[in-house]
């Protein structure tokens, strides 16, 4: 993923502050097609569209959010952690990001809370070239692989390492911006990669030609919850029922796009000028498909959330100094508003 994207029909964060003051109660409702008012919506992603996103979009073709009172704006985002810090301050009615940013923000006093995480199996992973050989985390001794300095990959990676028997001395790990990790790859200047197996892996595929393979933290003794639906105070105490309405659209829509991933990757057409080919957005989505749910919700909606995972996950971050004063799992979760499993 590339962060100067060019963007039809998004609004990019950085204009977010600017449009969200000018923007009076008056402003918050319109009128669909068959006459039903609707609240007017600003979703702000965690970055720029790629196949994770797709049910967002295929939610809206559908008419999805629309069912439940709600006109869907749908915003380019510039990372997890701007999104929070934008959602806790109002100039957003909803982000979805990361949720070791929602538990770093929290616990620097953001005013913002989950409704629910969707990405409930992590696809943090360790990515590289089949030809690198690493098939199990003890094939990593003596690479070098492209990490971000203070990001929650880089902050869980020796944790991975301590659980299979390795420490963070045997590898070597390349402080690297996020949008050059792939690049640092293809070029041979690292072995390796810390990213999502849901976003960087299909694109180097594609990029390069060659196939990867993954060493998931989750299939290795580690897993925390990813991607969910967030939501600041304003919204949460301003909006009624509208944070409610919210998050049973969303698990709605992704539902629907679980049963037709093909059609929904197909409703992100023209989300962004520079948007990954479909081969890619299908692989993307495919694999976020996978990471859906812990042993402890399936079968259950998308979205629904237990307090047992909540607390593994706040005991993770904790343990890689991203929180320092961890809290209650009511702190960082609504589950008032969020989905009933």
């Amino acid at each position: 993923m590339h962060a100067r994207r060019l963007l039809t029909g998004l609004v990019p964060l950085a204009l977010v502050a600017a449009t969200a003051t000018a923007c009076g109660d008056d402003d918050k409702t319109s009128t669909s097609a068959s006459g039903k008012k609707l609240d007017k919506v600003t979703l702000t992603l965690n970055w720029y569209p790629y196949g994770e996103h797709a049910p967002f979009y295929y939610g809206k073709k559908q008419k999805i959010f629309e069912e439940h009172g709600i006109d869907l704006e749908i915003r380019a985002g510039q990372g997890s952690q701007k999104t929070v810090q934008a959602t806790g301050a109002g100039q957003t009615d909803f982000g979805w990001a990361d949720t070791p940013a929602v538990l770093a923000g929290v616990d620097q006093g953001v005013k913002v809370k989950s409704l629910g995480v969707f990405l409930q199996t992590t696809p943090a992973s360790v990515q590289s070239f089949e030809a690198e050989g690493v098939a199990s985390p003890a094939d990593l001794k003596g690479k070098t692989v492209a990490g971000t300095a203070g990001d929650a990959l880089t902050k869980t990676f020796p944790i991975f390492l301590q659980k299979n028997g390795m420490e963070l001395s045997d590898v070597k790990v390349q402080n690297t911006d996020p949008a050059g990790k792939i690049a640092a790859v293809m070029s041979g200047k690292t072995d390796a990669l810390l990213g999502y197996a849901s976003d960087q892996g299909p694109t180097m595929r594609s990029k390069a030609e060659k196939d990867v393979s993954y060493l998931r933290f989750s299939e290795h003794g580690l897993n925390f919850y990813s991607n969910g639906l967030i939501a600041g105070s304003k919204t949460l105490q301003g909006r009624g029922d509208l944070a409610k309405r919210m998050t049973t659209a969303v698990s709605e829509a992704w539902a629907a796009a679980e049963k037709k991933p093909g059609p929904a990757v197909a409703a992100m057409e023209g989300a962004s000028e520079q948007l990954p080919p479909k081969d890619v957005l299908s692989e993307q989505f495919k694999t976020t498909l996978t990471l859906l749910h812990t042993d402890a919700t399936k079968g259950k909606a998308p979205g629904a959330n237990t307090a047992a995972d909540w607390k593994q996950t706040i005991d993770v971050f904790s343990e890689a100094g991203l929180v320092e004063n961890p809290k209650s799992v009511a702190e960082y979760w609504d589950s008032a508003k969020g989905i009933k499993g």
